[in-house]
């Protein structure tokens, strides 16, 4: 009986202080957010076809509330989209080519972002004689000396520029039954070289995140890592630009600068840097912003 009286009382002690405090208030409702803003990024196969993109664009999506939809072609085609207005920001690496985009304007506040080099792999059997040369120039001189197949992407991407610029340095204009033109991107024409015993010019980050899918390829030219490439003209710079808002007033100007400033800050540049060591012992693009090489000064 005396437990009865003490519910009894406590449960009324109760109801007289949420009598004087009033009603609870409701449970806060949390705000949705705003739909993503989409972002268009044209940009070259490689940075694609490596698995970066894929690895590193959800964080700014996050930070950003946005979704980049990412157009992977060659830097010409990526450019030529720029030009019309149908991308928001280019990432490429033809560095004249970008240059005349910017001069012509294109584009906007160019900026260096990372570089990798390239490389020419081949048959394992390596029928032209690469193998222990260090020069890309002499290199293709052996090969249509030869005729050895070589597969040329052929679609004015970044790779290709450097082919012509490299057959021009060979001082050769490549033709012939031997010369296949594909106009293909970087993962298919090492597909091909692969299945038909070809040569060709790759960039390293593309040829190392496909290595598996390529057993009958080796590098012959460019060494086993960007720091054995004793060929400066192998370089392979890449950057980012904004589509020039007074050339189309709809594109995503603004979000296209945060992502140039994402892209090229320390924290996006050490993401880079470390993206394929634990998988390939090496990075497959290095960090080559401003911002980041002032920081490890």
């Amino acid at each position: 009986m005396k437990f009865t009286v003490k519910c009894l009382l406590l449960g009324l002690a109760v109801m007289l202080i949420a009598s004087a405090c009033g009603p609870a208030a409701p449970a806060a409702t949390p705000t949705p957010l705003p739909p993503p803003q989409e972002m268009t990024l044209a940009t070259t196969t490689s940075t694609a076809d490596s698995g970066l993109l894929e690895a590193i664009l959800p964080v700014f999506e996050k930070a950003n509330n946005a979704k980049v939809k990412v157009v992977a072609v060659g830097t010409g085609q990526a450019l030529k989209l720029g030009q019309d207005g149908n991308a928001d920001v280019v990432l490429v690496h033809a560095r004249a080519q970008e240059d005349k985009f910017v001069a012509d304007g294109w584009g906007v506040d160019r900026r260096d972002v990372m570089y990798n080099d390239f490389i020419i792999v081949g048959p394992t059997q390596d029928q032209a004689g690469l193998k222990g040369m260090t020069m890309a120039a002499a290199a293709l001189q052996a090969i249509a000396n030869r005729q050895a197949t070589f597969a040329s992407r052929g679609d004015n991407s970044g790779t290709h520029s450097k082919e012509k610029e490299l057959w021009k340095q060979a001082g050769l204009e490549p033709k012939g039954d031997w010369y296949k033109s594909l106009g293909q991107g970087m993962g298919d024409t090492l597909i091909f070289a692969n299945e038909k015993g070809a040569y060709t010019l790759a960039d390293r980050g593309t040829y190392l995140s496909m290595k598996d899918k390529l057993p009958n390829l080796s590098v012959l030219v460019g060494g086993a890592s960007i720091k054995e490439n004793s060929d400066q003209s192998l370089l392979n710079p890449y950057g980012v630009i904004a589509v020039n808002p007074a050339r189309y007033p709809s594109v995503k100007f603004a979000l296209a600068q945060k992502f140039s400033a994402w892209l090229t800050s320390v924290e996006t540049q050490k993401l880079i840097g470390q993206y394929g060591v634990a998988r390939f012992g090496q990075p497959l693009f290095y960090p080559d912003s401003a911002e980041y090489k002032a920081s490890v000064k």
